[in-house]
């Protein structure tokens, strides 16, 4: 029975499920209160620079893939991928870097070089990796998180085990050199947690990483929402931006739709692919699923200063994707994640697009943003955006050995205000709810609400979690949810 259907933002996760949803047979209507649609992942332009204002790198290319196959497409149907190679470049100090190849075995060969017999170990390391990203992007991250009965398969039974030791733990029983530690480290860091917390099962972002490479969309992450909206729309979906969600209207526990500028939309169903914690405040409070305590007590995943910056002349001594862990990693993830604050020395990433995109600069310029990961719901003031920018860029002009400071012909800083008034995101958070043992699958907020019927929530708040690709997946999960809402 066709359904009239109401989407609460346009990210990836809400962008996905409308597709579903539409492919059902479903009258399926997008409500995006920004000018235009992404979330996150919206794009920003300035005096020719393009820059992607969130997600920037491609991991886990097979999740797209199926994505886009489940509707008898394929991603190159909708844009072009390169490879990139270099993937990345860790930075630990001046004339001090290791580049990622695009290849294990390049990769292998690259350990070796730096702590003797590492290129045997990391193999076996990226065999059972493989092996866990086969059990969970292959198959448990597509279970809709509803019972604890979805992680208990025999595959998971012979992985027991890694659940109750920590990725950091299994990293530095099998590697000493600290600086190959920290790059074995950085990938679960997508994960919203620190790799001291997050259980070992978590390697398989190794492999996602090692194994199958980092890729960059022609002309950026955008090229993926441009994608997925003309799937949408091909699809019969409709957009509507600048449409501001004041309430969700709930008769007799049902919901009936939602407010916009006062007018009451009809609806059979609403889907919120906002952020959860916003979304539940716009219900009246018996119809909230979780307490402002119950959010309260979450461990959320790190909020980011950002700055896009465009330089006047081309950057030397970088690639792509820059990562700058020339201070001390653990003493950061405190400052995030033990005891809150701004970091006295800021571990950061440095992204140039225009190292593989001639379109996202002019001729002969460089279009770049920097991010520094920051713990959520602190102090945010432009004199502490301006204090951090000069932290890092000079840092940045000591490691690569150039001048750049006075090459900036612009610069836009982002962080935790911007992210609240922009995507209400909970305490400014970034990336989400961190994966955690205690915050995985079924023990993340559901899917489904407990408390109002015909009413469900998709994205990084609730199941999979964090990231691009879990967010493609949450769409899915939660469309056929509601699919089977409706045929029951």
């Amino acid at each position: 029975m066709k359904k009239t259907i109401i989407i609460i933002g346009s990210g990836f996760s809400a962008l996905a499920a409308s597709c579903y949803l539409a492919q059902q047979g479903n009258s399926v209507t997008i409500y995006e209160k920004n000018e235009t649609i992404g979330g996150r992942a919206r794009q920003f332009k300035k005096d020719g620079f393009t820059f992607d204002m969130g997600p920037s790198w491609y991991w886990m290319p097979d999740v797209f893939e199926r994505f886009f196959n489940d509707f008898n497409k394929k991603p190159s149907d909708y844009y072009e991928l390169i490879k990139l190679n270099p993937a990345y470049r860790v930075y630990f100090g001046v004339e001090d870097f290791i580049s990622i190849c695009d290849n294990l075995e390049a990769i292998q060969t690259t350990f070796e070089t730096i702590e003797t017999g590492s290129s045997k170990k990391l193999a076996a390391f990226i065999k059972e990796a493989k092996s866990n990203y086969d059990i969970a992007i292959k198959d448990l991250v597509y279970r809709p998180g509803v019972s604890p009965l979805e992680l208990i398969t025999p595959q998971t039974a012979l992985k027991l085990n890694q659940f109750f030791s920590t990725v950091s733990r299994d990293v530095r029983k099998n590697f000493k050199n600290e600086r190959l530690i920290q790059i074995l480290e950085f990938p679960v860091l997508f994960l919203g947690a620190k790799p001291t917390k997050t259980p070992s099962f978590y390697n398989f972002m190794n492999y996602a990483d090692f194994g199958l490479g980092t890729w960059h969309p022609k002309t950026g992450m955008f090229d993926v929402v441009r994608g997925i909206e003309k799937l949408a729309l091909e699809l019969g979906v409709t957009i509507k931006t600048n449409s501001v969600i004041e309430k969700i209207v709930v008769t007799n526990k049902i919901t009936t739709g939602v407010l916009i500028d006062g007018k009451h939309i009809q609806a059979d169903i609403v889907l919120s692919g906002a952020d959860y914690h916003h979304t539940e405040t716009l219900l009246d409070k018996p119809h909230r699923s979780y307490s402002e305590a119950y959010w309260e007590s979450r461990t959320f995943a790190p909020s980011s200063l950002l700055f896009f910056v465009g330089f006047d002349k081309k950057i030397e001594n970088t690639t792509h994707h820059n990562l700058f862990f020339d201070v001390d990693f653990n003493q950061h993830a405190i400052d995030i994640y033990d005891q809150p604050k701004w970091p006295e020395a800021p571990l950061f990433y440095a992204n140039f697009p225009s190292k593989t995109d001639e379109t996202a600069a002019p001729k002969g310029m460089e279009s770049a943003f920097f991010l520094i990961p920051l713990a959520p719901g602190i102090k945010d003031t432009e004199a502490l955006r301006e204090e951090y920018f000069e932290k890092i860029i000079t840092r940045f002009e000591q490691i690569t050995q150039q001048k750049i400071k006075n090459n900036i012909i612009f610069k836009k800083s982002f962080c935790k205000n911007d992210f609240v008034a922009d995507y209400n995101a909970y305490k400014g958070n970034a990336y989400g709810m961190a994966n955690t043992l205690l915050q995985t699958a079924f023990l993340r907020p559901k899917l489904k609400s407990k408390k109002v019927k015909n009413l469900f929530f998709t994205g990084q708040l609730t199941v999979p979690g964090p990231g691009v690709p879990p967010a493609l997946i949450s769409g899915k999960l939660v469309a056929e949810l509601i699919h089977k809402s409706i045929r029951s």
